[in-house]
């Protein structure tokens, strides 16, 4: 009777009939939900639930199932591993998360996740199989094809993005702390970069989401053969459908966010697969996500091993785009992958990043910021200063200035709020990066500080020093990914050799001057080969500013409006009137 009383020009309400093809708009929408509330107490319907059943004997069984109860979500069943610490109970998901549920892996394997700290088990987690995969792959794909989600208006979109960046914000303390007990990260670094970047960024896409079909995405364009000119051709956006993420072990949540953000806010579905090694917040993420309200399958969390899971990502031919960072080697194996059914990559992979430090900087400051350059996050940061050039007439100062600064700094838990330096990521890294530093030595290059592991339980390195490094040498052209300061000098007044000598690399990820003329700084920043240019500072990224590099450091952008971009392909349409 409500139907009919809107549809007055209908004769007869039919299984069939559409609400909104059969005229009605969204103040009818208004109006309808009004007269159920009056005439059925007890039927509470919103908006959304009109526009997901616009036909007549669809919105009768949504109707239906609400009042009998059966419209609820099914409740989230997760197993933890809990722990108390750092003043708090610590609740740990360790399942796969596959088509919205919690599960073990199809095989039942597991690995245990480690404590760089002290090198205990935190977990043991599901490994999952190529089955797993499959699975994961059709849940995103019927979410994308057939579910709410790909029904869902951008707007409301955005709304879930919202609340799950609020949910984020909410434990953001508890994804701190199995941050740093994860991956290593002191807990104040954790709480302030790793998950405060990670809420700002999925807020930042929340924002775009009815956005993106605006002027500066869509355009109109004018046939100009036609005759008479009645054509009219228009762009839009749309997304690609199941996305493929592989993120690294050095920022685990925020190297989600960066690419799940922008992926979700296009209106793709993912399957997200974390580092082997740092799987914890990622599946903590995955509890949030349920909790706020986004539909079953859209999100898929698939912690293993990347020859397994990330190799079967990149070869599936349901998947239509993969955004990996990690390394070289690695990304020229994905882009092989992709190849066979040529989907869409974006790769942001390693760097070697020159940072050139002039007589004329301001000396204090360029010792502290190139420090952070270096041993921020314990140097497993992806634009960390691979190098440093420093200016004949001030690098013995330099030098001097940096050695002491590095005795002022702690080492030890990285819970410890007064910690500075925490472990290295896992036991195979910090063997690495030990062999790194043997290398530098037997080629010649004055070890000035540091080059061994610490004396206590985990895996912790001594911030290192390296001097006298020549360009030939193995620690001047290849990333350590730790904390290794390599310093090279140059000429006094030579800005041409040095800009030489920093672009000759095969990396382009990120790079940085200090000096106090701002003619030089712009010439420098034209000059260098890198995506990103920093000018008497370093490390400083926002949410809205494009982020990705140049050369063997791959292609593609995280984070700002060009993030989009990876995540939409562009469809023309022209109507002839």
């Amino acid at each position: 009777a409500i139907w009919k009383g809107i549809l007055s020009n209908v004769s007869a309400i039919e299984d069939s009939t559409d609400f909104f093809k059969s005229g009605a708009s969204s103040m009818h929408v208004v109006r309808m939900l009004e007269e159920i509330k009056q005439k059925h107490y007890g039927l509470q319907l919103q908006n959304e639930d009109v526009y997901m059943a616009t036909k007549f004997a669809d919105f009768i069984q949504m109707a239906v199932r609400k009042l009998r109860g059966e419209d609820k979500e099914e409740e989230l069943v997760i197993d933890y591993v809990s722990k108390n610490m750092n003043n708090m109970t610590v609740n740990m998901p360790y399942q796969c998360f596959i088509n919205g549920k919690f599960i073990d892996a199809d095989d039942g394997k597991t690995y245990d996740t480690i404590n760089p700290a002290d090198g205990s088990v935190i977990a043991s987690v599901s490994s999952a199989s190529v089955a797993d995969v499959d699975k994961a792959v059709a849940a995103a794909k019927k979410a994308f094809e057939n579910g709410e989600w790909g029904r869902m208006n951008a707007r409301e979109r955005g709304r879930l993005m919202y609340r799950l960046a609020d949910l984020m914000e909410e434990h953001q303390e508890e994804l701190a702390t199995i941050e740093s007990i994860d991956s290593g990260a002191v807990y104040t670094l954790a709480l302030k970069t790793h998950i405060g970047m990670s809420v700002q960024t999925f807020r930042y896409f929340a924002g775009w989401c009815d956005k993106i079909q605006a002027s500066e995405y869509g355009a109109t364009i004018p046939i100009n053969q036609a005759r008479p000119n009645h054509n009219l051709t228009f762009t839009k956006k749309e997304p690609i459908g199941v996305c493929a993420i592989i993120i690294p072990w050095n920022y685990p949540l925020m190297m989600l966010a960066w690419k799940s953000a922008a992926c979700l806010a296009a209106g793709n579905t993912l399957v997200l697969k974390p580092a082997q090694v740092t799987p914890l917040t990622s599946l903590k993420f995955a509890e949030l996500s349920a909790k706020a309200g986004f539909p079953k399958g859209v999100i898929n969390i698939l912690p293993g091993s990347g020859g397994l899971v990330g190799q079967h990502l990149s070869e599936h031919p349901d998947v239509r785009k993969v955004g990996f960072t990690g390394s070289t080697p690695t990304g020229k194996q994905i882009m092989k992958s992709a190849a066979d059914n040529l989907k869409k990559v974006s790769l942001e992979l390693g760097g070697k990043s020159p940072l050139i430090i002039f007589s004329d900087c301001e000396l204090d400051r360029a010792v502290k910021m190139g420090m952070g350059a270096v041993y921020f996050n314990k140097g497993e940061n992806c634009i960390a200063a691979g190098r440093l050039f420093v200016e004949e007439s001030i690098h013995d100062e330099f030098v001097r200035k940096v050695v002491e600064e590095i005795k002022k700094m702690k080492i030890g838990d990285p819970l410890d709020r007064s910690t500075d330096h925490g472990p290295q990521n896992h036991k195979a890294h910090l063997e690495k990066l030990l062999q790194y530093c043997e290398t530098g030595v037997k080629e010649g290059a004055t070890l000035v500080y540091g080059g061994r592991q610490v004396h206590r339980p985990g895996f912790f390195m001594e911030p290192t020093v390296f001097t006298d490094v020549e360009d030939h040498m193995y620690i001047a052209q290849e990333e350590s990914f730790g904390p290794v300061m390599v310093i090279s000098k140059f000429k006094n007044g030579d800005v041409d050799g040095v800009l030489q000598r920093a672009n000759a690399t095969e990396y382009g990820l990120a790079s940085g001057v200090f000096t106090k003329d701002i003619n030089k700084a712009l010439y420098i920043s034209e000059k260098l080969e890198a995506g990103t240019v920093f000018i008497n500072t370093y490390n400083k990224t926002d949410v809205a500013a494009p982020f990705g590099g140049f050369k063997l450091s791959g292609f593609g952008k995280d984070l700002g409006e060009e993030a989009l971009h990876e995540y939409l392909r562009t469809k023309a349409i022209t109507v002839e009137y």
